[in-house]
């Protein structure tokens, strides 16, 4: 049961209702993740931003999705594994044994295993990671500017994840279960 409200796209008006609509007209429906976040504008206009600043990066959408497949994993975010398990596999075409490996962080592709590797030490080690893990990084050919790129991914994903966690938001994606940790 959801502990905060999943307000609809009618019962908002002015800017709140415009980024409803853009998001709607993006992604063909409002997610319920975005319902909660409705609850606060500045959360809202925050995430579109990001969200959006990043798609425009270096990482390539299967990676963002592959990174936040682990980072939901690792938080335990259901509806974030749900959704990015679902959009991973249609959307950018990841075919499953790579969707269930990037939930351990891994990857059979060298740069993406790369990139996970990296984003796993970061958010294990909270934000510090020892010297070694940028190195390993920049010798698969990370660049200083992909590093901070997985930095902004995970601060998305933590976002997501741990909103999703409190408001124990509805999933209208094909279920996929946390393993047990």
């Amino acid at each position: 049961m959801p502990t905060l409200p999943q307000i609809e796209p009618t019962e908002v008006t002015g800017e709140t209702a415009s980024l409803l609509a853009e998001v709607k007209k993006n992604m063909g429906a409002v997610p319920n993740l975005v319902k909660v976040m409705t609850n606060s504008p500045a959360v809202l206009k925050g995430w579109l931003a990001l969200s959006g600043a990043l798609s425009g990066g270096d990482l390539p959408r299967g990676v963002r999705e592959r990174l936040a497949i682990a980072a939901a994993e690792f938080n335990g975010c259901e509806y974030c594994l749900s959704a990015h398990t679902y959009v991973a596999g249609k959307v950018a075409k990841i075919e499953a044994g790579e969707l269930e490996a990037a939930r351990d962080a891994k990857s059979a592709d060298p740069r993406a295993a790369a990139l996970l590797a990296l984003s796993d030490a970061i958010i294990r080690g909270r934000g510090k990671v020892d010297g070694t893990v940028l190195a390993d990084a920049r010798a698969a050919g990370v660049t200083d500017g992909e590093i901070v790129e997985v930095v902004g991914n995970l601060a998305l994903n933590v976002l997501t994840n741990f909103l999703n966690n409190v408001a124990d938001t509805d999933n209208e994606w094909p279920l996929v279960t946390p393993h047990a940790h």
